[in-house]
């Protein structure tokens, strides 16, 4: 039985963020063991909520997973947590586009079976709020709305005049916040400005939130709600298990290596342990936690690194992931980084596996908005103005060290960057919405693509890129 809310909206931009993230340092701040969630395909938000709970942050994303994964992947988070609280995506009821609910705030909530604790920006209404509040309520019975947070209140008069009209919807109100510029995280082309780039002020900004919350909101009643939950019928994702039962598997050459360079079934006998070096630091910050649990999981050892102050790479480095991040902000001391864009290019001219998402995929091209990067692929990148953004349901277009031609996966592409040309000899995928393309690169080891993909749901892709690795 885990304790669990899920904090959601009627749009972006109410304060989702804010109350999820200071009731998860509320409640720790109590002594709480809180797992910190978040619905959907975004990196940021989880990095505030590690920061406010000391757990990593997990997404929840039904399109990516699968809606028969929520549960188990909430539960493998939530282990030994006293609450978990769930940062809603958009609005409740947005989802995957033309996709109906899948992947809502409202779908992970009816999966997880947890009450919903409605946000509410106040500042330009009073009597009205009753009638948003009761159609948000109202419009799905399986949805539990089990209170309100009232967001951005004027005045005392303001409150009076909010509490008065929600007095008799059946719908408690549960906090009550002013407007506080101090709880506010500073926004960029892609939305809040990652943890990892303003450590100290995001430090503060989550100790405000806490504060907020604590002096606005009723942390007893919230508790009660949140033991409300009933017991959720589901086992939790083990990713050890996971990586047994995908790993040992054929190798697939790649089309673009010698046959002979990958072996095409495990060797008898022990596998050596290969080292999989993972990009991090301030430009490299968009991965998934289950990701080096499910590489860990396939056998093997997984290290860290930072592109912005590494000048090599791991040492016995034999497999690099290179996951999102904000590249395009920190062009010039990623080029001025010679000797790692080198020993980059080496890994890779050795064909060794390396798998890259969005920032990676700039990483290794010839060049970023003018300025050197690894040029291990013929491609230049540069920032745009138009934003590219959505699901994708990708179909390896060749065989690679993630995916054999023909396998299907589903991500996610976020970005105002284009790379020219937008995709290689060897393609790394087809993607079917919004338009029928190809994208990304296949060449040798690498595999670098704008889409950003979710291991959880294909756990096959980690087990055959540590067997390529080994």
């Amino acid at each position: 039985m885990v304790a669990r809310l899920v904090i959601a909206a009627p749009s972006s931009g109410a304060g989702k963020t804010t109350v999820a993230t200071g009731l998860m340092a509320a409640f720790a701040g109590r002594g709480l063991a809180v797992s910190p969630h978040k619905v959907g395909p975004d990196y940021i938000d989880p990095g505030y909520h590690a920061l406010a709970t000391g757990r990593p942050g997990r997404n929840l994303d039904a399109y990516m997973c699968g809606t028969g994964l929520i549960a188990p992947l909430f539960l493998h988070g939530a282990r030994g947590c006293d609450l978990a609280v769930v940062e809603g995506v958009m609005g409740l009821y947005d989802g995957a586009a033309d996709q109906g609910e899948l992947a809502s705030t409202a779908q992970v909530a009816k999966l997880l079976k947890a009450p919903v604790v409605l946000v509410v920006d106040a500042s330009s209404q009073s009597r009205s709020v009753a009638a948003l509040v009761h159609g948000f309520a109202s419009w799905d019975p399986e949805v539990r709305i089990g209170g309100v947070i009232l967001n951005k209140v004027a005045t005392d008069r303001h409150e009076h005049l909010l509490r008065e009209a929600l007095g008799g919807s059946g719908v408690p109100v549960l906090g009550v916040l002013r407007r506080a510029p101090a709880v506010a995280t500073p926004s960029r082309h892609l939305g809040l400005v990652p943890v990892a780039e303003r450590q100290a002020a995001a430090v503060e900004a989550v100790a405000a939130q806490a504060e907020q919350v604590l002096a606005g909101c009723d942390m007893e009643a919230l508790l009660a709600l949140a033991r409300s939950a009933p017991e959720l019928h589901a086992e939790p994702w083990v990713p050890e298990v996971v990586g047994r039962l995908h790993a040992g598997g054929p190798v697939v050459p790649t089309r673009s290596a010698p046959a002979e360079r990958m072996p095409t079934t495990r060797p008898a006998g022990r596998m050596p342990t290969p080292k999989v070096a993972v990009a991090g630091g301030a430009a490299f910050t968009f991965s998934y936690a289950e990701h080096a649990e499910l590489l860990t999981a396939a056998g093997a050892e997984v290290v860290t690194f930072d592109p912005l102050r590494d000048e090599s790479l791991p040492e016995g480095t034999s497999g690099l992931v290179i996951g999102g991040g904000f590249p395009e902000m920190y062009g010039a001391e990623l080029s001025a980084n010679e000797p790692l864009r080198k020993a980059v290019a080496e890994l890779a001219a050795a064909g060794a596996p390396i798998a890259a998402e969005c920032a990676g995929l700039l990483y290794l091209a010839r060049s970023l908005d003018g300025r050197p990067m690894c040029g291990v692929l013929e491609a230049d990148a540069r920032m745009s103005e138009r934003l590219t953004l959505g699901y994708r349901d990708a179909v390896a277009v060749s065989d690679s060290v993630l995916a054999p031609a023909g396998a299907r996966m589903r991500g996610h592409e976020f970005h105002r960057t284009v790379i020219e040309p937008g995709a290689g000899a060897l393609a790394a995928w087809g993607l079917r919405q919004p338009e029928r393309r190809v994208e990304g690169f296949v060449q040798g080891g690498v595999h670098a693509s704008y889409v950003h993909t979710h291991w959880a749901g294909s756990p096959e892709a980690a087990a055959r890129f540590v067997e390529h690795c080994a």
